[in-house]
């Protein structure tokens, strides 16, 4: 777990702190996910509600995205009570048999004023170029909330939970099939439904970049895309998401307008401002230290990822020169994933929370 300042310390105007948090299965009882019999006890329920509170209690985010939300106003309740004046959904869970609920929605909350929250949209007129149908959806719809951040003003914050890897390709049950048979379907669905998957969530995040490019130009707000990407940003499908490079473009144009519609990762500006604090330093010399090594968020078997991201634009790069903020902290809240008190985290959630701060530049 990474933990790079005192995160007890009071709120300023001169610091910020902005989290993502998958709340894996927020839903108040008697009501069920997903299955009928998938139901929290009292004591179960209470418990999540307190491990919730005592992070937030603990880390003080100012403002948090969240994925994974099934009970909007018991979630809108515990927020108020814990000081965040702000909150919005932009979607609802689907109910079936009045009681099981399937598709969650994301959230944000925040402590200072929510001016204006939407549904992002897409433009049609790209689907067909991407080879996608006309009823194409995200599979979650994602949030765009603008909020008057200190300093910043009007501020885009986006909060996504893309299309997970679960294949597109369900399965029945059927014990009239041979063992082979039954492994060969399951097979062909993992292949091809593991990558309509991919092309699903490769989609989503295609879209969404140009609607915060196109956002961008008209507003000329800073920008924060925060939440569960259920995919590394290094393995490709989500490489849109951090291009910024053009091919065939005028150099100084790039140098000069690229820079502003670009995304950063919260974490690699965190690294660049730890290495330039260093130099500073020393002067001009070099420092020879080991760079620090980023966490992994969600724990599947043996193996491990990062799947939760702050996305930021270049008024939170502090090598930009008309930027207000630099990346002071990132943390990655995650002992109840590798040393878990079955008393206190049974009931947790099964991503790590991210939260970055932001220090304002002087």
């Amino acid at each position: 777990m990474q933990i790079s300042e005192d995160v007890s310390s009071d709120i300023t105007h001169n610091q910020l702190k902005v989290a993502t948090f998958n709340l894996f299965n927020y839903l108040e009882p008697p009501n069920a996910f997903y299955e009928f019999e998938r139901i929290y006890t009292a004591q179960q329920w209470a418990k999540k509600q307190c491990w919730i509170t005592d992070y937030l209690k603990q880390y003080q985010p100012d403002v948090i995205g969240f994925q994974e939300v099934f009970s909007i106003e018991s979630l809108k309740t515990l927020l108020y009570e814990a000081g965040y004046t702000y909150f919005a959904t932009v979607d609802e869970p689907q109910i079936i048999d009045d009681f099981i609920y399937k598709r969650p929605v994301v959230a944000i909350a925040s402590r200072y004023p929510i001016i204006q929250t939407c549904g992002v949209q897409y433009d049609d007129a790209l689907l067909p170029t991407l080879g996608l149908n006309a009823d194409f959806k995200y599979s979650r719809k994602v949030l765009r909330a603008t909020i008057d951040l200190p300093h910043l003003g009007e501020t885009d914050c986006y909060v996504v939970h893309l299309k997970s890897k679960r294949s597109t390709i369900d399965i029945a049950e059927n014990n009239d099939v041979t063992p082979e048979k039954r492994i060969i379907e399951h097979l062909r669905a993992q292949i091809v439904g593991g990558w309509g998957a991919t092309v699903q969530r490769g989609s989503e995040a295609t879209l969404l970049m140009s609607e915060i490019i196109t956002r961008r130009e008209s507003s000329q707000n800073p920008v924060i895309l925060m939440g569960d990407f259920n995919n590394s940003l290094t393995d490709g499908v989500l490489s849109n998401l951090l291009t910024n490079s053009l091919r065939f473009a005028p150099v100084i144009d790039s140098k000069a307008f690229l820079a502003k519609y670009c995304l950063y990762d919260a974490w690699d500006l965190y690294v660049n401002s730890l290495t330039n604090n260093a130099l500073v330093k020393v002067g001009d010399s070099r420092v020879d230290e080991s760079q620090p090594t980023r966490t992994p968020t969600h724990y599947f078997g043996a193996n491990s990822s990062v799947l939760d991201y702050v996305l930021l634009s270049c008024e939170f790069d502090a090598s930009y020169d008309d930027s207000f903020y630099d990346v002071a902290a990132y943390n990655t809240y995650d002992r109840h994933l590798i040393n878990p008190d079955f008393d206190i985290d049974d009931q947790s959630t099964d991503h790590a929370v991210v939260m970055v701060t932001f220090a304002l530049r002087s």
